[in-house]
């Protein structure tokens, strides 16, 4: 197949284009300021802002399927404001529908994000559930991800946890009691590039986690214990957390606000890990710990 990857040079990204390219097909890399330094051989790469659609266009010729990839990260403030949720996600994600339907794109795979809805808590959230609906209302043979947080070589979630928890003692909200369900990206594109073969796949959407619940606060200790260091979690009340970011967000720069202390207010956990629609099974994917290369 001839695949276009939105988002193609960004962390799963990059991944998946090593894994399409390994499967034979033909992948071209869509991106703002694309480098094919970070990308395998036989990728080729394309500039464009899924924003301005004049931008995309043409590059939705010939393509057989699409895979949108395209996010802003959930766990910091944007540099834009949060509208820019809206922007990229959303209507990032109406630009590629339109310019897919306009070139006859047979396939579009959209990566969104667990507990996407337009009514959600947060601006990422109900962009992606805005983005998703306009990919269910489309005409195209398309198939929906929602996964958890993703963590790999090149990934944020396990470097962002770090800076959040200094070693020794660390303030967390709620004592880091919200759960997360990682995925390791070697799984997830594996997942993902299976999609794209198999027609059952085709108007599904797919909650998609790791094989292990862990609290904030578990990670933090895994990623420190990792790096030969300790740490002791300190809870702060929700309610003084909400207060400090709310404040702190205010500030030029601060990369968390109200829209990350709501997203600790909820899990980031399945309600039925669909793996198995792929074959796959808890036991066959890597954990976090073995990851990092520490005992849970």
């Amino acid at each position: 197949m001839d695949i276009l990857v939105t988002g193609g040079t960004g962390f799963i990204g990059g991944h998946l284009c090593a894994e399409l390219v390994e499967r034979g097909h033909t992948v071209t890399a869509l991106a703002r300021n694309p480098d094919a330094d970070d990308l395998p051989d036989g990728v080729e790469t394309v500039m464009g802002d899924v924003s301005a659609y004049d931008s995309i266009v043409e590059s939705f010729g010939g393509k057989d399927a699409v895979i949108n990839l395209v996010s802003l990260s959930p766990l910091t403030q944007p540099s834009g404001g949060n509208d820019m949720h809206d922007r990229v996600h959303r209507k990032g994600t109406e630009n590629c529908l339109k310019a897919a339907e306009q070139h006859g794109v047979d396939r579009f795979i959209q990566l969104s994000a667990l507990g996407a809805d337009p009514s959600g808590d947060t601006h990422y959230i109900r962009a992606k559930g805005n983005a998703d609906a306009a990919v269910k209302a489309s005409s195209l043979d398309w198939t929906i991800f929602q996964p958890s947080v993703v963590f790999g070589d090149g990934g944020e979630f396990v470097s962002f946890t770090r800076k959040l928890t200094p070693p020794v003692l660390a303030p967390l909200p709620g004592g880091g009691s919200t759960r997360f369900q990682p995925i390791y990206v070697g799984d997830f594109v594996e997942i993902l590039a299976d999609s794209l073969t198999d027609e059952s796949h085709i108007g599904a959407v797919y909650e998609i986690g790791g094989p292990e619940v862990l609290t904030l606060a578990e990670v933090a200790t895994l990623a420190r214990r990792a790096r030969g260091q300790s740490v002791r979690v300190l809870p702060v009340p929700m309610s003084l957390a909400k207060i400090g970011l709310t404040v702190a967000g205010a500030i030029p720069g601060f990369p968390m606000g109200p829209d990350q202390y709501r997203s600790l207010q909820f899990d980031n956990t399945t309600t039925s890990n669909d793996i198995e629609a792929f074959g796959k099974t808890a036991d066959e994917l890597m954990t976090l710990s073995t990851y990092l290369g520490v005992s849970n």
